[in-house]
């Protein structure tokens, strides 16, 4: 998908979605421009994984309009234009795939109905994962890696793919810390050539190395800025509630 100049990588307009009764956005939007990395930071169902499902064009809001590089959601995912890294509860490790597999999934798009490997498609596949320092195990079974491997290899399979944006739903979870410095490091290099990152984590620790910018959401967007502002105590209690304030006291 090409990116075009000016055109916001995403755009999020007064989003509302709900689930039957339960209002998980309200009115939300975000605007995000291309080659950036942002954190999206918020408690457990303050909207997170529906605002993800809706950039991705999963569901589709009750109100409001969002953008992919100024096309829909569902045209930007069938031109291979997003990648995604899920969390690990929503993945069966147990499927008799290997990484390989895994990373070719994301060359799906670019391939005919009899899903055969060009040429192309297996170049693509050997470079992500080399990029990703995942080559020794790329005939391994997909759940047999440890978490930070198996973050890894997702985010190979969105370079496979080629996608322009990279949606990662908390990658630092169940990761030690070499393979944190190691996706951080991977994805910044990513930003660099051009990619734009959503990051939803509750790891706050990470977003100011991490990040060039932080979204604070609580079904909506409470904050968006630089990282060192967003997470400041004050605001984070908007969002978690005034225990933030309490951290560290007594």
């Amino acid at each position: 998908m090409n990116q075009r100049t000016g055109t916001p990588a995403i755009s999020v307009d007064r989003v509302t979605v709900h689930y039957g009764e339960v209002l998980a956005l309200d009115a939300a939007s975000l605007t995000l421009d291309p080659a950036r990395i942002c954190g999206l930071v918020g408690m457990n169902g303050s909207g997170k994984s529906t605002l993800f499902k809706v950039i991705m064009g999963m569901i589709k809001p009750d109100a409001g309009k969002v953008l992919i590089q100024g096309e829909s959601p569902s045209k930007a995912r069938r031109q291979g234009g997003i990648g995604y890294v899920p969390q690990s509860e929503d993945v069966d490790w147990q499927f008799p795939l290997s990484v390989r597999d895994v990373v070719m999934m994301g060359r799906y798009g670019h391939q005919g109905f009899t899903r055969r490997a060009s040429k192309a498609d297996r170049a693509a596949v050997e470079h992500a994962l080399d990029r990703v320092e995942l080559t020794e195990f790329a005939d391994r079974q997909i759940g047999q890696l440890s978490g930070g491997q198996k973050k890894r290899a997702f985010v190979a399979r969105g370079i496979a793919q080629g996608a322009t944006m990279m949606l990662l739903d908390e990658p630092f979870a169940g990761v030690d810390k070499r393979s944190e410095a190691t996706i951080t490091r991977l994805l910044r290099e990513l930003a660099s050539d051009g990619c734009t990152i959503l990051i939803s984590t509750h790891d706050l620790h990470a977003l100011p190395q991490l990040c060039d910018e932080a979204v604070l959401l609580m079904r909506k967007v409470l904050m968006h800025g630089p990282p060192d502002v967003v997470l400041q105590p004050e605001n984070l209690a908007m969002a978690f509630g005034l225990d933030v304030l309490n951290r560290g006291r007594g």
